[in-house]
């Protein structure tokens, strides 16, 4: 891991209206190696053809109106590819960020590292692993503060970045230099399994 170079991604998403499927309305990119430090980072809204519904909006504070002149996902393959090609991709619960990179078949990025189910690994009896609450409990924010200023959760950026910190954390805890990044692709979750049927 110490000569790996990571990339997190993080989509955040229109909503989904009765009979459509999700769109992506934004996404955020930032890369970390431990030979570089924080390298690049990207954010741009989306062009979508269906409305930001209230649920979502209510969450990330993107509008219908926040899209009018941001590109088309498509045409972003180039920055993506720049960012991701050769890099371990990381993402916080990486089923939405797979599902929106469908639109690129056959992408090839990967391996994929999931900081929820290595959260939920490492330290299986917080209460809460979702991104924001997880940063809190570890004293992760200010620092992701300080990478994305004047942005908050929810952004995509500043949620990519989140999880690149909270990686780089587990990496630092856990004493995992020197070891492969395969490691980390299938944590070992059931004693947080357990923990939550106690509950």
């Amino acid at each position: 891991m110490a000569r790996c170079r990571f990339c997190a991604i993080d989509f955040e998403s229109a909503g989904a209206a009765r009979g459509h499927t999700d769109a992506p309305v934004q996404i955020g990119l930032a890369t970390w190696s431990r030979v570089e430090g924080d390298g690049a980072t990207f954010v741009s809204h989306l062009k979508t053809d269906q409305p930001v519904q209230w649920t979502a909006r209510r969450v990330h504070g993107i509008s219908t109106t926040d899209l009018a002149d941001a590109p088309p996902l498509a045409t972003l393959w180039p920055v993506i590819r720049n960012h991701m090609r050769g890099a371990a991709v990381v993402a916080h619960g990486k089923g939405t960020e797979k599902r929106f990179l469908r639109a690129f078949p056959g992408h090839g990025f990967g391996p994929w590292l999931d900081t929820l189910l290595l959260a939920r690994a490492a330290w299986p009896s917080l209460p809460d692993h979702s991104l924001g609450p997880l940063c809190d409990a570890l004293g992760l924010t200010p620092e992701v503060r300080g990478l994305v200023p004047e942005k908050s959760w929810h952004d995509a950026l500043f949620d990519a970045a989140a999880s690149l910190i909270l990686l780089r954390h587990l990496i630092d805890a856990l004493g995992l230099d020197e070891h492969p990044v395969a490691a980390l692709t299938n944590p070992d979750t059931s004693a947080w399994h357990r923990m939550r049927d106690t509950r």
